[in-house]
């Protein structure tokens, strides 16, 4: 029996969710919460990883989801999956730091592509990733994600995607065939 997976409930994103799934993203990726667990980017950006306006955009979007995942009612994870035509876009994925390593991140990701391909009849899911975070590439990578080499430029100087701490930033393209 998968124990990542017990108890968990997968949702659409509600208004109400906006706050607690802010502070889940954030405490996912930045300051010292986020040390907590593997997915930090706090040693490469500061500032805000997300706000409520960008997190209630999503929500509101006819073309996306904010699938928001809990258990014994707490929200403890959640990500972003935007139909884009002929794929769908995985975004905005967050697990709850005192919960990454033991295995909800694969039953989350495994939860999305499977909803990917029902609602939207998608073939690929694409996500994009800092380059330089070469540990969380190999994760997507046991998952079934290629690297494509198509690189996009890290948004210097828009402090609503964080404070840079360093000047090779920028994102590189995933792709995986959904089956």
């Amino acid at each position: 029996m998968d124990t990542a997976a017990t108890g968990l409930t997968f949702r659409d994103a509600v208004d109400a969710d906006v706050d607690a799934l802010v502070a889940l993203i954030e405490s996912a990726y930045r300051g010292d919460s986020s040390r907590t667990g593997w997915t930090t980017e706090a040693d490469i950006l500061e500032g805000q990883r997300t706000d409520a306006e960008g997190v209630l955009a999503v929500i509101k979007s006819p073309d996306s989801r904010l699938l928001t995942v809990e258990r014994d009612g707490t929200v403890i994870a959640c990500c972003q999956l935007e139909h884009r035509g002929a794929y769908a876009y995985f975004g905005m994925f967050a697990v709850s730091p005192r919960l990454q390593g033991a295995g909800l991140g694969k039953v989350i990701i495994a939860e999305a592509e499977r909803a990917a391909r029902e609602t939207w009849g998608v073939r690929e899911m694409h996500m994009t990733v800092i380059s330089v975070r070469e540990d969380l590439i190999a994760w997507y990578e046991r998952r079934g994600y290629r690297r494509t080499g198509r690189m996009t430029p890290f948004p210097y100087g828009d402090e609503r995607f964080g404070i840079p701490q360093r000047a090779d930033l920028q994102f590189e393209l995933l792709v995986k065939e959904l089956a």
